[in-house]
């Protein structure tokens, strides 16, 4: 099934030399994916193209028009079997592994790219399906936010990546951050590669991962383990890392 990306957006074209690039780029070529770029100012009826205007109530900055974004958005769902269309917004939902997940099962995709302050609140209610956010910060346009969250989507299509257990053992697929990796050379600096994982004992080398994973996460992102799923093992193994306090 070839998945179809839409970028809608003031700059669009942004985008375009990532997503010909590496493995999203090939997986295009290898026909898996492929990308359609919208400016939204080819859809402006005022003679100076604008797309905002000033919010009612007064306040900073300037805000998207409802029938610019409206039409837009309409007209390219009229031309393309486009099944969702996905706003990038700093209020909404952040996304998750599993948001991914469920985008990359849909064919056709249409990502709107904020800016400004946003948009009017009657184009998001009349024609957006999902409001996502790529963290709790503010970046000057959504065609940034887009391509990470597609990039995020891209990984979980069939084909794109060369093998599926790299994407199962990333950070974040489990609820925890990724163990450390070691490569050649054995010694670099003075600092050898952890012995356990030149044993060759293969359930000694995940167990260590593992509890490396635990480790990790509890001293970076300790937030993470209250949705993690964790064993027996795991929960002493925490326990242990508390009491010693490193």
């Amino acid at each position: 099934m070839m998945h179809s990306f839409h970028i809608l957006g003031l700059f669009p074209e942004v985008l375009y030399s990532y997503f010909n690039s590496s493995l999203i780029g090939k997986s295009r070529e290898n026909k898996l994916i492929e990308f359609f770029y919208h400016n939204l100012r080819d859809y402006s009826k005022n003679s100076y193209n604008a797309v905002d205007d000033k919010p009612y109530g007064g306040g900073a900055g300037m805000v998207m028009t409802p029938d610019v974004v409206c039409d837009a958005v309409r007209d390219l769902k009229n031309k393309n079997a486009i099944k969702k269309v996905v706003l990038t917004s700093a209020t909404g939902d952040l996304l998750t592994p599993q948001i991914a997940r469920d985008l990359s099962q849909v064919e056709s995709c249409l990502f709107l790219c904020g800016r400004f302050e946003g948009l009017d609140q009657r184009a998001i209610d009349l024609v957006v399906d999902e409001e996502l956010s790529i963290g709790d910060y503010v970046v000057t346009g959504g065609e940034i936010a887009t391509g990470v969250i597609v990039d995020t989507v891209c990984r979980y299509i069939p084909g794109v990546i060369g093998k599926a257990d790299s994407v199962e053992q990333d950070s974040h697929e489990n609820g925890l951050l990724e163990h450390p990796h070691y490569t050649r050379p054995e010694s670099f600096e003075s600092i050898p590669v952890p012995s356990v994982l030149l044993s060759g004992d293969h359930k000694k080398i995940e167990a260590w991962r593992r509890q490396e994973s635990l480790r990790k996460t509890w001293l970076k992102r300790p937030d993470l383990l209250k949705r993690a799923e964790l064993n027996k093992e795991d929960l002493e193994y925490l326990q242990q890392l508390i009491q010693d306090g490193k």
